[in-house]
């Protein structure tokens, strides 16, 4: 059984004209979205910017609610708990934030942001052993304890987001949804964070879903990949074959864009035409139809279905690898 499965996901929001105005519309941020993801396995999920990456980890933290569809957690339907049992699910479930400063409140220590989230659980009876865990984790992330009694202005970029990984840690949870966790990082810092995280998930057995617009990080780190497009799942299959054979030509254009030191590794650069559409009028058909350079007529009318064209590899795509 999967650890978290997803089914047919639709997230909406709806648009206002002005403080005054009545509803003008909605956006689809996130548009039925199916996918799996194993115990200690990495699901990267890639994309523009804009494209619902962030919205669909936040859906499965049940930070925002979706319209329809079901998030499966170890076979419990995440949308149907409520109260002490979605807290209690919650704890399995941790997120870590792109922003390592903004996610961290400036009035905490770092012992009071570890110390939080180990009290509302009741994980920590007594303020010796609560000392004790926070000391572990900050060795864990590779900071000194000593710092528990320091504040987040005090640390660099890098070091705050060892803390939020330490946070997402101190339950004990089963999966962490990474949200562009080293994008505001410097490159060298990067490495090391990444490092980081895959030595947490080889011995603690996590599973991630990782979200990322930078394919080489994801490449390096994820087991499968979920390539998206305006609110939807266009690609999905194994990280190599994903990356050395890409079928849908949004993944190949991601692709090309990927700078590379090796000459033979080179891809020819695949440049898109016209603007990424408004998520408010999103194009009928296929939705990236009106950039894809092998689009054909049913591409404007007809969505695409998924095509297995490997184990575990499947494009939604009329012309796949053309």
């Amino acid at each position: 059984m999967p650890l978290l499965e997803v089914s047919q996901l639709r997230v909406e929001f709806p648009v206002h004209a002005g403080l005054l105005g009545g509803r003008t519309g909605v956006v689809r941020a996130v548009d039925q979205v199916s996918l799996m993801l194993n115990a200690g396995e990495t699901l990267g999920l890639v994309g523009e910017s804009g494209c619902g990456k962030t919205t669909l980890g936040r859906t499965i933290l049940r930070l925002v609610a979706p319209v329809s569809g079901s998030i499966r957690f170890q076979g419990v339907d995440l949308l149907a708990l409520r109260g002490r049992a979605l807290r209690e699910a919650r704890r399995h479930v941790q997120m870590v934030f792109q922003d390592p400063f903004s996610s961290l409140d400036p009035r905490f220590t770092v012992a009071d942001t570890l110390g939080e989230a180990l009290d509302i659980h009741g994980l920590t009876p007594d303020r010796e052993r609560r000392s004790e865990r926070i000391a572990s984790l900050l060795r864990d992330v590779g900071l000194d304890p000593v710092a528990a009694s320091r504040y987040p202005h005090e640390f660099s970029g890098g070091q705050r987001q060892r803390i939020g990984i330490a946070r997402a840690l101190a339950v004990d949870p089963k999966l962490i949804v990474c949200d562009e966790p080293v994008s505001a990082l410097d490159v060298s810092v990067q490495a090391q964070v990444i490092n980081l995280l895959a030595d947490l998930q080889r011995d603690r057995g996590l599973a991630y879903l990782f979200i990322s617009h930078d394919l080489a990080v994801v490449e390096h780190l994820a087991h499968r990949i979920a390539v998206m497009y305006l609110g939807r799942i266009v690609e999905t299959g194994p990280a190599r074959e994903l990356c050395s054979r890409p079928h849908h030509p949004y993944t190949r254009a991601l692709l090309s864009a990927v700078p590379t030191l090796d000459p033979s590794m080179r891809r020819q650069r695949m440049v898109l035409g016209g603007d990424l559409p408004s998520p408010l009028q999103p194009p009928s058909g296929c939705p990236f139809h009106p950039r894809c350079p092998v689009a054909e007529a049913r591409c404007r009318t007809e969505v695409p279905p998924a095509q297995l064209l490997g184990p575990g590899h499947s494009a939604s795509c009329f012309r796949p690898a053309e």
